[in-house]
């Protein structure tokens, strides 16, 4: 799993918090196509943060590369981000764990982020609880405990 982290170029502040959900649904699309699995994404005026399994077939360098150029052409021709210019050419890119970096993505979480997280949560817990039910294993009927 990856932390990757891209600024805006010359650190501008381009990237329209109040679109930033056109934006995070267009790379969510474009990592999906890559066969890669989105975890999260969140971010701010300057820069993201994704949160991203790469398929072993892609090297890190390209997975990038193609998203930033992906990203900019959409951005640029979108409308939404009237002011972007494009992406710095550093990023970073780190190893990690689910939990230490959905710690620091919620840093920059909205209101509007908090609300969803806290009711997928909810419902999470919710649909996690375990049920007494007859369950059938190898043409046999057992009492068994099936998670929902």
């Amino acid at each position: 799993m990856y932390h990757i982290v891209i600024r805006t170029k010359d650190n501008r502040r381009t990237i329209d918090t109040n679109q930033s959900r056109h934006l995070f649904a267009y790379i969510g699309g474009i990592i999906k196509n890559k066969n890669c699995h989105l975890y999260r994404i969140n971010g701010i005026e300057d820069h993201l943060h994704i949160l991203t399994d790469i398929h072993p077939s892609i090297a890190l360098a390209d997975f990038i590369r193609d998203l930033k150029v992906s990203t900019s052409i959409g951005m640029k021709n979108c409308g939404f981000f009237p002011s972007f210019e494009g992406w710095s050419e550093k990023y970073g890119a780190f190893t990690c764990s689910y939990p230490v970096s959905y710690t620091h993505l919620r840093a920059h979480e909205t209101v509007l982020d908090l609300v969803c997280r806290l009711l997928l949560e909810k419902k999470k817990k919710n649909t996690n609880t375990l049920h007494k039910s007859k369950t059938t294993y190898n043409n046999k009927t057992q009492r068994g405990t099936i998670r929902h």
